[in-house]
């Protein structure tokens, strides 16, 4: 056997394996699609199928019954995924840039500070304080946004990527007079563009499937996010499921479609990232590449 015919065995040993791989994350995201689309008496009596019985489209319709209090949600989520990604991810690459910067002469220490923060927290309990007493957050759009503008994980990563640009170029700008502001907006993010869309993606994923910040510090019902409001739906959907002994009046609760609801909230709540996340992917895999860490 010869070499160009061991390899190419070789080459299709790996995409058969990276199909099967793909193949056992998709499975499970259209099982959700069809479940959503399903009867509930089918699902109960049958099980999850990927091709449904009877098609329905009742849990949606549950879900949608206040359409007002979703679109504000979806508002509330898409604002801060928004603005919260383009905000963290200057503050990410302006710190990542200074720590690779070779002339820096704290680079050592602030880089010693970074990873510190990824191996200990102040606690729970002071952070809520923090937000509540002294910054005065609570019940504001901006309690979800600054809690998560710096990850030092994303830091480092960035950090791989811009140790590897060639010092040759800053110190060219410097030599034509440009500041370091204008070296680092004109220069150094361009030539980031796969590190700053793989670290924005990570970032994006972080706020928009955030619903422990809302969980914790909102309470106005104009200010709940999306993931805050499909977790308060399926817990009523399960408290009632499994006290429904106990409820009054004319509530049967065998007939509400707990099960394809779940799965319609699941589909909504992931769904716009999925169709995000193709745009990004050459930058996606470049960037993880080319910004591996390094000693």
């Amino acid at each position: 056997m010869n070499l160009k015919k061991k390899e190419s065995i070789a080459h299709s040993a790996v995409h058969v394996l990276f199909g099967l791989v793909s193949l056992a994350m998709l499975l499970p995201l259209l099982l959700v699609i069809a479940v959503s689309l399903s009867d509930e008496n089918g699902v109960v009596k049958y099980g999850y199928r990927f091709i449904p019985d009877h098609f329905s489209l009742k849990g949606y319709q549950v879900v949608f019954q206040h359409p007002g209090v979703l679109l504000n949600a979806y508002m509330i989520t898409i604002v801060v995924t928004i603005g919260g990604t383009l905000v963290s991810l200057l503050f990410t690459a302006m710190v990542a840039y200074t720590m690779s910067r070779k002339d820096y002469p704290y680079r050592n220490a602030t880089t010693f500070l970074v990873v510190f923060t990824m191996l200990f927290n102040g606690g729970l309990v002071p952070f809520y304080i923090m937000i509540v007493k002294y910054l005065h957050m609570k019940d504001t759009i901006w309690v979800l946004i600054l809690p998560y503008l710096i990850n030092p994980f994303y830091v480092m990563i960035m950090k791989g990527f811009l140790d590897r640009l060639p010092t040759e170029i800053i110190e060219s700008a410097k030599m034509d007079g440009a500041s370091e502001y204008r070296t680092f907006f004109t220069i150094v993010l361009p030539l980031s563009t796969p590190a700053l869309a793989t670290v924005g993606l990570f970032i994006s994923f972080v706020y928009w499937n955030d619903w422990w910040l809302g969980l914790l510090f909102i309470d106005k019902e104009k200010l709940v996010p999306l993931q805050l409001l499909l977790y308060r739906t399926m817990n009523t959907i399960e408290f009632y499921a499994a006290n429904s002994q106990y409820l009054s009046g004319n509530v049967n609760i065998s007939q509400f479609p707990s099960l394809t609801t779940r799965m319609a909230l699941a589909v909504l709540g992931a769904g716009p990232m999925l169709f995000i996340f193709p745009f990004f992917q050459r930058y996606f895999v470049k960037g993880l590449t080319v910004g591996s860490l390094k000693e």
